[in-house]
């Protein structure tokens, strides 16, 4: 039986912390603002792995973004990855989740023979939870969203899910290929492999794809194939908490503040 072939699409995103947006273009500033590969993406990963530690598979890392992902992204190599394609292209950019998911699908298509596509459930400058079933339609693939296990039986081509719903969870079985997005926090992304880091950093070759090197529709990609359009920006209001100090001896705050908060339960 031929290794079950998987693709984790991840993101290199800014700290939350360091979030600037360019007033002028309305995008996301990266210059001078530190990046991290976005948590969720990290689940996924480590989801891929798991799969690996219990049958033979090979993993491809997928990232679609400038060049400087490419050094931070390579820690997915160091923990288990195999491959790893960054579709990195100048037409790409200023891409909204309708244009960011095709040129994904197209980089999947290229890669080719692929049985499972991970996700994390969304990313953490968007947050918009968009991307994993973009892929899926583009792809036109069954999808599971908000998984937080799965098993693989490989020879039936069967994936049995473990997804997170309101008041508790639910059990789902797709076919293979299939599209899946990994809950946020669902497990706990393993440490690298210092064994694969000397390889990992400095020898593992990254395939790195243009716009010319995937059969895209320039009219699909980039800020042209982007229906969203960010007209304006402004700050949200900030609203002062209302405060209030019981005066009193201690005894006293304590059974005014009981009172009170017996009267709110009534």
């Amino acid at each position: 039986m031929p290794d079950l072939e998987i693709v984790v699409c991840m993101k290199v995103v800014p700290k939350s912390e360091e979030i600037r947006v360019d007033m002028e273009s309305l995008l996301l500033e990266r210059t001078g603002v530190r990046s991290e590969i976005n948590p969720p993406d990290m689940n996924a990963l480590e989801m891929a792995l798991a799969l690996k530690d219990k049958q033979p598979a090979r993993i491809s890392i997928l990232s679609m973004g400038p060049p400087f992902f490419e050094p931070i992204l390579r820690v997915g190599l160091a923990m288990g990855a195999e491959r790893f394609y960054l579709m990195s292209d100048r037409e790409f950019a200023g891409a909204d989740t309708l244009a960011t998911t095709y040129t994904l699908a197209k980089g999947i298509e290229k890669i080719g023979d692929v049985d499972l596509i991970l996700c994390g459930e969304e990313s953490a400058d968007g947050a918009t939870g968009q991307v994993p079933p973009g892929l899926a339609e583009w792809l036109d693939l069954p999808q599971v969203t908000l998984a937080t296990a799965l098993t693989i039986d490989q020879k039936k081509r069967i994936v049995q899910v473990r997804r997170e719903i309101k008041g508790g969870y639910e059990i789902q079985e797709v076919t293979l290929p299939t599209v899946i997005s990994v809950k946020t926090a669902s497990n706990e992304p393993r440490f690298i492999d210092f064994h694969r880091k000397p390889w990992a950093f400095e020898e593992a070759e990254v395939t790195i794809w243009s716009h010319d090197d995937v059969d895209v529709d320039d009219g699909y990609i980039g800020l042209t194939g982007s229906p969203t359009v960010v007209s304006g920006l402004r700050e949200a209001e900030v609203r002062d908490r209302r405060k209030e100090f019981l005066q009193g001896s201690p005894e006293e705050i304590v059974r005014e503040l009981a009172k009170r908060l017996q009267g709110m339960l009534t």
